[in-house]
């Protein structure tokens, strides 16, 4: 780089004589890749999230290829190869968001088609693939002109120096991640062969929702067994709540409380939905009832929970109006282009940048076009707007780390609602195109910060994240298929709560059905939801710092509401644990619980898989 470049003196050079990107590099990201998009399809079908995987690909490859090192002599692991690798890791893993656990379902329960493996894996390339094209554009005004930070990036990049400037912390850290993710595996498939259950809370809901009449008619009442209060034997769960903190963890189980200790008793006394009853027993631990009443209450409760979550996510976004407006200014500053190359950064060139709009886009519309018969005006309309809105998630992203995938599709929804309100197919898959393209961009401008920080070519991680996307595609789209082989009957019950696919399926269904559709008393309950959802989410924008740890998070509580009670009590679990942690051996704490959280949620999830491919 030169030295008359304002960047020179924070980033090292580009080193073209190292060896980065090599066959095994890019292989052993797709590789990784593929296999904790699983990861990330489970636990987006279970609860709605998915979790990076940079850090998690950069510590196994280094493990893998240290074992490969001294027992076969192979060349050493370097840093800009391991670079490489993560890059490509992260953006398949990242794949579940481009539609496999919110869109693609909801469409699917809403118009009863469905795709095969390689149509699936098709559609959701070229929804990433957007992404990887606006990330591309994005580098140099995002990075080097106004140097967003983009934390994920960062912190990779300080995990990948950490690692090879203290190779036995590294290895201790690999071994700390394997030993999580078999122990979470081991249990996983010992709770499956033996049939363990969860363990239920005995009792029954309090009198004010008329229990004492019900007992008085020989049955049970409402029970916390049947309102799901349980701990539950998941190690994904614990290892999810040890990482997403304590104020997610909390918020989740206040909103459990309330919800399935007093909603949904109320839903009940009110008869806005009716649940199959059972004889009494003197603990309150009747058997869970067939169907299963979460099943039947969250039709109900989803409701109030998607408003909630629809609502604050939104309200969040619209504080960062400023970023917004800096986004959409940007793109036409010739002064900052986004296409011009940044000397020795080995970028993509601005003539293959040029080819890659042409290509992407048109590869885009016909996708939707010939898939799913998505008039082309509208299709074009959902690409343009895309790239607004990806450009927008990617610069959020990069100064708060927090990527708003949600926000963007449901603009888009909203958007193609008004415009053509009946036509569910355009509704869900053109907004899959804005969802899934933020969340991949943004994705590729954190693995860029990272290899901005290590010397790595931007050209090389630009081809690295496309054959990632493509790893992720074929084997993500797989999973779910696999996973899920009935939308309908499997998903938004107690064992796949399918949270993302309950919002985007219920905001399909407005536009289509009107709130006179609506089950009794939830028109009301939406109104309720988004109010709190708002409030909630102003109060955290507008309070002290240091009181904003302590306020409730209206995405958490909008999530307890679309699932059971015991994912919550588990997740609160895991940040407990966490913290305490932190508080009785803070060093340990910093070096291992992150990697082993991710080695338990890894563990279990994988093992999910094979369990449903060996059931299939």
């Amino acid at each position: 780089m030169s030295s008359s470049t304002p960047q020179a003196a924070e980033y090292p050079p580009v080193d073209l004589s190292v060896p980065q990107f090599t066959f095994r590099a890019v292989l052993t990201g797709m590789i990784l890749g593929g296999a904790l998009s699983l990861c990330n399809i489970y636990t987006g079908l279970k609860i709605g999230w998915g979790f990076n995987m940079s850090v998690t690909a950069a510590l196994l490859s280094f493990g893998i290829f240290q074992v490969l090192s001294r027992t076969t002599g192979a060349r050493e692991w370097n840093i800009l190869e391991n670079n490489i690798n993560q890059t490509a890791a992260s953006s398949a893993a990242s794949i579940s968001s481009a539609g496999l656990v919110s869109a693609v379902p909801a469409w699917t329960m809403l118009t009863d088609q469905t795709l095969t493996w390689p149509v699936l894996s098709l559609w959701v390339f070229s929804v990433a693939l957007v992404g990887v094209l606006v990330g591309v554009g994005l580098r140099k005004q995002m990075l080097l002109t106004d140097k967003l930070p983009f934390p994920m990036g960062i912190a990779t990049a300080e995990t990948l120096k950490q690692m090879y400037a203290q190779g036995a912390e590294a290895i201790a850290r690999v071994k700390m991640l394997i030993g999580g993710l078999f122990f979470a595996a081991g249990l996983y498939l010992y709770v499956k062969l033996f049939h363990v259950s969860n363990w239920y809370f005995p009792g029954t809901i309090p009198e004010w929702w008329n229990n004492a009449k019900l007992k008085a008619q020989g049955l049970a009442g409402i029970t916390l067994k049947n309102m799901t209060f349980a701990v539950t034997p998941s190690m994904f769960m614990i290892g999810g709540g040890a990482l997403i903190g304590m104020r997610a963890c909390a918020s989740l189980l206040l909103g459990a409380v309330v919800t399935w200790g007093y909603v949904a008793p109320m839903i009940i006394h009110n008869g806005w939905v009716n649940v199959p009853m059972m004889p009494v027993d003197p603990w309150g631990l009747t058997a869970v009832p067939k169907p299963l009443w979460t099943d039947l209450l969250k039709q109900w409760l989803l409701w109030p929970g998607v408003a909630m979550m629809v609502v604050a996510s939104l309200t969040s976004f619209a504080f960062s109006w400023r970023s917004v407006a800096n986004a959409i200014k940007n793109l036409w500053s010739k002064t900052e282009a986004v296409v011009q190359d940044q000397v020795g950064s080995d970028n993509v060139p601005t003539s293959m940048f040029v080819i890659g709009i042409i290509v992407i886009v048109t590869f885009s519309v016909i996708c939707q076009i010939a898939i799913f018969g998505i008039p082309w005006g509208l299709a074009i309309f959902g690409v343009l707007l895309t790239f607004l809105l990806a450009i927008v998630a990617a610069r959020v992203s990069g100064e708060t780390g927090i990527t708003p995938v949600g926000p963007m599709g449901k603009v888009t929804q909203l958007t193609l609602g008004a415009i053509d309100p009946g036509n569910v197919t355009a509704n869900l898959m053109a907004a899959n195109v804005t969802g899934g393209a933020a969340s991949q961009a943004a994705d590729m401008m954190h693995d860029l910060k990272t290899g901005l920080m290590v010397g790595s070519s931007a050209r090389y991680q630009a081809m690295a994240q496309a054959f990632g996307v493509l790893a992720g595609s074929l084997a993500g789209s797989a999973a779910y298929l696999l996973l899920i082989h009935d939308p309908k009957s499997m998903l938004m019950t107690a064992e796949w709560a399918a949270p993302a696919v309950a919002q985007w399926k219920a905001v399909a269904e407005l536009f289509r059905e009107g709130f006179d559709k609506m089950p009794k008393g939830a028109i009301s309950a939406i109104w309720w939801g988004g109010a709190i959802g708002m409030a909630l989410a102003i109060l955290e924008k507008v309070v002290p710092k240091k009181v904003r740890p302590y306020m409730p998070s209206a995405a958490s509580i909008g999530l307890a509401m679309v699932i059971p009670a015991f994912y919550s009590i588990s997740f609160f679990i895991g940040g407990v644990l966490a913290l305490i942690a932190s508080r009785v051996a803070p060093k340990w704490s910093a070096r291992f619980v992150i990697v082993i959280a991710a080695g338990l949620i890894a563990g279990e999830s994988l093992a999910g898989i094979i369990v449903a491919f060996i059931k299939s």
